[in-house]
């Protein structure tokens, strides 16, 4: 028998499609992407816990920042994943609507100082958004969602936040023999395998902070 009490504690990801995993078809509304993946390994490891998914497929950071109360702090998270970008990107190609970057720095300042404030103790995670490059057209996404992904990367060690880095993780899986194809077709939306990976990528991660905070407590 453990000599501690089960852990219950309840795992939030909210982010944009790649989060959301088309739960809108998904009776259990976790998705059929990476945030189930997780899920299932929770419900092995902390049968008590519970994930829940709050992806929405087109949200940039502003829309988070609109629906963070709702949809993030007033569930009470344990952990919260922030995984948000690619759109911001995109709608500046697909609807030349572009996101400054500067608005997107605010935008997801606005998101972490939130956290803070509010939920000090709770891990936060951020996935680095990422392009796949299956073409020319998603390559040229890069100098666009390059500086933006600076500008994540400084705020996560700002805030003492832990990166998934999924834009890593995919460049990697091209070393391991997969195509731009074979992880994101489209360039954004993950297969099958760009799931588990970035699923991976996030268990890794969150075991990291774990052990951190482990030490960090004695």
């Amino acid at each position: 028998m453990s000599e501690h009490a089960p852990r219950s504690r309840t795992f939030l990801f909210i982010g944009d499609s790649v989060t959301a995993g088309r739960r809108e078809e998904d009776p259990e509304d976790l998705g059929f992407g990476y945030v189930r993946l997780i899920a299932e390994h929770v419900a092995a490891h902390e049968p008590a816990s519970r994930v829940v998914n709050r992806g929405r497929g087109g949200d940039r950071v502003r829309d988070l920042a609109a629906r963070f109360t709702a949809d993030c702090l007033d569930l009470d998270p344990d952990v919260v994943t922030i995984a948000v970008g690619v759109n911001d990107t995109w709608r500046r190609f697909d609807q030349d609507d572009p996101t400054d970057d500067d608005d997107f720095e605010a935008d997801y300042r606005f998101l972490l100082d939130q956290l803070s404030a509010t939920r000090p103790a709770a891990p936060v995670l951020l996935v680095v958004p990422f392009v796949t490059d299956v073409d020319a057209e998603r390559a040229a996404f890069h100098a666009d969602l390059d500086p933006k992904v600076h500008r994540l990367r400084s705020l996560a060690h700002e805030f003492g936040a832990t990166l998934v880095d999924a834009e890593k993780t995919m460049h990697d899986a091209l070393a391991d023999g997969h195509t731009p194809q074979t992880l994101a077709p489209d360039g954004i939306h993950p297969t099958v395998a760009g799931h588990r990976l970035i699923a991976d990528a996030w268990l890794d991660a969150f075991r990291d902070e774990e052990h951190h905070q482990h030490h960090h407590r004695e």
